[in-house]
């Protein structure tokens, strides 16, 4: 393989646990083309480990292993049978669930999901792109699925000079696919659908949330394919379930009919808006989800998130009076608990709210977190009651 030097604030990061080095940090790059399997090298020449080497992207080098070896199809083979692997420890009643989530089961860049009988992937950088052949080989050995497409179609890839693009790798994908996830049949859009079809991140934040549901009427924000209002509704009087996407609710309202539910009224509206209205006619609730799209994108964009998640947590808050639990989520991996924490409670002071805190979680354990890679803890879910 191509050997690449890297100055010594690259090592200590490697050293320290983390699997990112940035352009800025490569020294020699030995003649590396986009999406090699490199070596890489300390200042003083000690192999670091392997990489996959990316051309135009910041992160220049991701480390795939510790060790100097071939990253064929062997190699691939044995990291995805070992993540499988955890996901029967730890997923059960579900048969819709992440089985590779990038760094954190040590295959950078690399997403796999699987529902049912289909897997969706999607490689992020150039070279796991250019291994997609071999892990499409290996996906099928170990799931003999119907069908796999590669959903590439996210902007992350500009960033690898990489096509924004859909397409099936292997076998057929129809046009829904229904999974079953904590008791209920869901259906989802593998070509078309939010992420890669579900939100598999808050499966069990689901049954969290049901767990305070109790009579009264509950408020879905951002509902998208509907799993709050889906698993509040057996527990409460009605949901009202929100999102500004028609498509969206459209699968929510066929899911919703599919488990013979029909005490969730689905609204299509921009949900700050639907929020500063029910409280001007103060309209109250003995729940209110928040599950917004990430307002984060970046660290630049950090204070006006801030501000965002601060308002529309006030504007829930107006909604509830004492008793009422507020589950409120953030996706955005630039704001920690510490700062959602803050912010929820700057919007409690300002509501006249106090706020007991029931519950602090994080994404479904599918969706695994390293220790030293804060990037692989992006969600953030509390439930909080008001006293």
């Amino acid at each position: 393989m191509t050997q690449v030097k890297v100055n010594r604030k690259a090592a200590n990061r490697v050293a320290s646990g983390h699997p990112w080095i940035f352009s800025s940090d490569v020294t020699d790059l030995g003649g590396a083309q986009p999406g090699d399997p490199v070596t890489v090298l300390e200042p003083n020449g000690r192999p670091l480990g392997t990489a996959h080497y990316s051309s135009t992207s910041q992160i220049a080098l991701r480390m795939l292993s510790s060790k100097v070896e071939e990253t064929g199809r062997e190699f691939f083979l044995q990291r995805l049978r070992a993540a499988e692997a955890h996901r029967r420890a730890v997923v059960t009643g579900s048969d819709a669930y992440r089985v590779v989530h990038g760094e954190a089961d040590l295959l950078p860049a690399l997403v796999v999901d699987r529902y049912a009988d289909y897997l969706v992937l999607q490689t992020l950088d150039q070279g796991m792109d250019r291994a997609l052949p071999e892990i499409a080989s290996c996906l099928e050995e170990i799931f003999n699925p119907k069908g796999i497409i590669a959903r590439n179609d996210v902007s992350v890839r500009s960033k690898e000079n990489l096509p924004l693009e859909s397409k099936v790798v292997s076998g057929e994908i129809p046009a829904s696919v229904s999974v079953s996830m904590n008791g209920l049949s869901l259906t989802a859009d593998l070509v078309h659908g939010q992420k890669t079809g579900i939100f598999l991140d808050q499966r069990e934040n689901y049954l969290a949330a049901a767990r305070y549901a109790k009579t009264g009427k509950a408020l879905d924000c951002f509902t998208s394919t509907g799993g709050f209002a889906l698993h509040l509704a057996p527990k409460v009087e009605s949901v009202e379930a929100a999102d500004s996407s028609a498509a969206a609710l459209d699968r929510a309202k066929a899911n919703a009919r599919s488990n013979g539910i029909g005490n969730i009224d689905f609204r299509q509206a921009d949900v700050f808006d639907l929020l500063a209205s029910y409280a001007s006619a103060r309209r109250q609730f003995s729940l209110v989800v928040l599950d917004p799209p990430a307002f984060a994108k970046s660290r630049r964009n950090l204070d006006a998130a801030a501000a965002g998640y601060k308002e529309i947590n006030l504007r829930a808050l107006r909604l509830l009076s004492a008793g009422g639990i507020l589950v409120t989520c953030s996706c955005s991996h630039h704001i920690g608990e510490a700062m959602l924490l803050e912010v929820v409670a700057q919007a409690a002071l300002d509501a006249g709210k106090t706020l007991r805190i029931l519950e602090r979680r994080t994404q479904s354990q599918d969706h695994p977190i390293l220790l030293t890679v804060p990037e692989t803890h992006y969600l953030k879910c509390l439930i909080l009651e008001v006293v």
